[in-house]
């Protein structure tokens, strides 16, 4: 199949001994996107709206990170905020990129922080859209997300929980994410990530707070009001926290800003990213 055919499936680069799917648009500064952990999830699912507005005005790169998507699923493969980070770090080596902006949505917040926060020479300026990072009670809707078993009902009502508004949640948008979370290998790693009881992956994802207020580089906060998986009371911490942060909050809107409100979105990080 080609890749007009699937077009989740870009170029590869090994990172970090991975063998590592991402998409590129545009030219320019680097800024690379780190996509969330919802079953089936893929770079192309997260950042299909984001890529060509960023890519107008930077090198924009949207990897999948390793468990997801159609990156190399090795034999035995630990996972962890540790592992994700250091595929990033690796990624950028292979790229030839000393330094890079992150765009980190959800777990990818939390990756991008962990980033930033242990090699703070290579991030330029970070994005954190409805992040994890800091400590917070497991919500009803991230614990039903991590511990989705495939079905196409059970991915309705993950798309009700991740949505504000019942009109993307269509029967076609349910049923093309129920057939990626069911591609071979998919579901398999997926469930090897969060097993019961989840909180200890939340509590796992976290980077001292010592560490975060040490953070020297400029940072968007991005967070829906209605968020029902990462409460808005996060990117409240992190406002707090990071020294030279600024919080932008969407209403009506649950946990996809990049897709409900996609236009306004690529303006303001557009706009983040390229203001001298």
């Amino acid at each position: 199949m080609t890749a007009v055919e699937e077009p989740e499936i870009g170029r590869t680069v090994v990172a970090n001994g991975i063998r590592t799917n991402y998409l590129e648009a545009g030219s320019g500064e680097p800024v690379i996107l780190i996509h969330g952990s919802g079953p089936g999830v893929t770079a192309y699912a997260n950042w299909r709206l984001t890529l060509p507005a960023l890519g107008a005005r930077l090198r924009a790169l949207a990897p999948d990170m390793v468990g997801f998507g159609h990156t190399e699923r090795p034999p035995g493969q630990r996972y962890g905020v540790e592992v994700w980070a250091d595929q990033i770090l690796g990624f950028m080596d292979a790229l030839s990129l000393p330094r890079a902006s992150l765009v980190g949505n959800s777990f990818g917040g939390a990756i991008a922080l962990r980033v930033a926060a242990r090699h703070p020479d290579r991030v330029h300026r970070l994005v954190l859209m409805g992040s994890a990072g800091v400590p917070f009670p497991i919500t009803p809707g991230l614990d039903a997300v991590w511990g989705y078993e495939p079905s196409l009902e059970a991915m309705r009502r993950l798309l009700d929980i991740f949505a504000y508004s019942r009109e993307l949640v269509t029967d076609e948008l349910a049923e093309v994410r129920y057939r990626a979370s069911i591609r071979p290998g998919f579901q398999e790693s997926f469930r090897a990530m969060f097993p019961a009881p989840r909180q200890r992956w939340v509590d796992a994802l976290v980077t001292p707070e010592e560490e975060l207020k040490a953070l020297p580089h400029r940072t968007l906060l991005v967070h829906g009001r209605d968020d029902r998986v990462i409460p808005l009371e996060t990117s409240l911490r992190l406002l707090h926290l990071i020294e030279d942060s600024r919080l932008h909050v969407f209403g009506r809107c649950g946990h996809w800003t990049q897709i409900e409100h996609a236009a306004e979105f690529n303006r303001l990080v557009l706009e983040f990213l390229t203001d001298d």
